[in-house]
């Protein structure tokens, strides 16, 4: 009668391919939904139900886990580079790997070969090399994170050098921030908002009789739809130090965080063009504010 020591080597065994093979699922997901920075030891442990010390017992090195994740992908869905998976442990050492990753992931895969195409267009053209083409997990490129289409779209060469350079010219930088919020709608000399107060009473009009905006951007959800300042007005919206609101205020949304309101115009929307985000574009507003400019006589009534 045979031993049953064979059969429950076996049984362990495949236990323990079992256990391996969700730490890669796992890992595979996170990646895919969060990005190679977010894929942590402890993310991974709680996507495979598993603690750490599992994690690090079947996969002493996240090498070992990232070869593991590559060898797992390449089985689903063959790839024409082995190595695409080594973007993982640092994107900003292996940008092209990360974007062929997204190429690659059938998800979002059309938006991002595309992206993945314009980024080749990019090293053809000769403004940057392979070397120094830095960006993020998600395809955004250099000091102003522009997508290689956003790129090629509104990327300046205002230093004349030849190149239109986001990674290390400042000239260059500004320049094509500048450029990207004008092509996004952004009018020289506008104000961009400004903060107001609303009593209890006027919240309560407010969330009444004005409506939400709608879109795909969780901000641009997160406001009121634009009124004439006359309605804010009526609803009674008034300025920081209690005064009336300026007629000649252009038409406005208003955005509200805990404490703070503010009436933000058409200037606003191209702030959220560039980061969707009212934490970002109130933040910018607010310290363009207080930067000196001698031509601007429309001061902020506190």
């Amino acid at each position: 009668m045979p031993t049953r020591g064979p059969y429950r080597l076996k049984a362990r065994a495949d236990r323990r391919a079992a256990v391996r093979l969700r730490i890669t699922e796992a890992t595979v997901d996170l990646h895919s939904t969060v990005g190679p920075a977010r894929t942590t030891i402890s993310a991974v442990a709680r996507q495979a139900g598993v603690d750490r010390l599992t994690v690090y017992r079947h996969f002493p090195t996240r090498r070992e886990l990232f070869e593991a994740c590559s060898k797992h992908a390449r089985q689903l869905h063959p790839m024409p580079d082995p190595d695409i998976w080594a973007g993982m442990p640092d994107p900003e050492d292996r940008f092209e790997a990360a974007l062929a990753t997204l190429a690659w992931d059938p998800r979002r895969s059309a938006f991002f070969r595309a992206e993945l195409f314009d980024a080749l267009d990019i090293l053809n053209r000769g403004d940057i090399d392979l070397a120094h083409m830095r960006g993020s997990w998600a395809g955004a490129m250099g000091q102003v994170q522009f997508m290689p289409s956003s790129y090629l779209k509104f990327a300046e060469d205002f230093d004349g050098d030849g190149r239109r350079d986001i990674w290390s010219s400042p000239a260059d930088i500004f320049a094509s921030i500048a450029n990207y919020l004008k092509g996004h709608g952004w009018t020289a000399g506008q104000p961009w908002g400004r903060e107001v107060t609303v009593s209890r009473a006027a919240a309560r009009a407010i969330a009444a009789d004005v409506g939400r905006r709608a879109g795909t951007c969780q901000a641009t959800r997160d406001m009121t739809v634009v009124q004439p300042v006359k309605t804010w007005a009526t609803l009674g919206v008034r300025l920081p130090n209690g005064g009336a609101l300026p007629a000649s205020l252009p038409d406005a949304a208003m955005v509200s965080g805990a404490t703070r309101h503010f009436l933000v115009f058409g200037n606003y929307d191209a702030l959220l063009e560039y980061n969707c985000a009212h934490s970002y574009a109130i933040s910018v507003g607010l310290l363009a504010d207080r930067l000196p400019n001698t031509n601007d006589d429309r001061r902020r009534t506190r």
